[in-house]
């Protein structure tokens, strides 16, 4: 399997994505998933800073990415696929199911109408329900702000 881990991050890519999860799983492909970045050079040369040059870095639209998904998949590399955003996650898991499965919910932080689930994800009451759907039609959902510690079950999040 070439996609390690599809992970949901506002952040992005920075130290707990790369070192955090990425030397421990031997990340060697990022995919970063965000129509804003990959439409802006100066961002994505930020994100590319926090990345040792070992590691390659791909700043795609949402649908490059869907395009492109089934082939990532099969090239060999260890990719993580990361979105900023529920919504882009949901859009790649809709278009490839079978390679977007596992999902991790990393770092969701407050913005108003959410409220803490975790101290590292913070949900709205409807897009806590968006992911209870999509993990009714197949998805594993998880929340791990690393892998060294316990994955909390979605259903544990209401």
């Amino acid at each position: 399997m070439a996609i390690v881990l599809c992970r949901i991050d506002d952040r992005l890519i920075h130290g707990q994505v790369v070192i955090g999860w990425g030397r421990p799983m031997g990340i060697n492909l990022i995919i970063l998933v965000d129509d804003q970045v990959a439409a802006s050079e100066w961002e994505q040369e930020l994100y590319r800073m926090a990345v040792s040059p070992d590691i390659e870095v791909r700043f795609v639209t949402v649908a490059e990415a869907t395009a492109h998904l089934a082939e990532w998949q099969a090239n060999g590399k260890r990719g993580l696929v990361l979105t900023g955003d529920l919504e882009t996650m949901v859009a790649l898991h809709n278009a490839h199911p079978q390679v977007i499965h596992h999902i991790n919910l990393g770092g969701i932080h407050h913005r108003p109408g959410r409220r803490e689930r975790l101290p590292f994800v913070y949900l709205s009451d409807q897009e806590l329900r968006n992911l209870v759907t999509l993990e009714e039609g197949g998805a594993v959902i998880t929340a791990q702000d690393l892998p060294t510690t316990s994955p909390v079950p979605l259903r544990s999040l209401g």
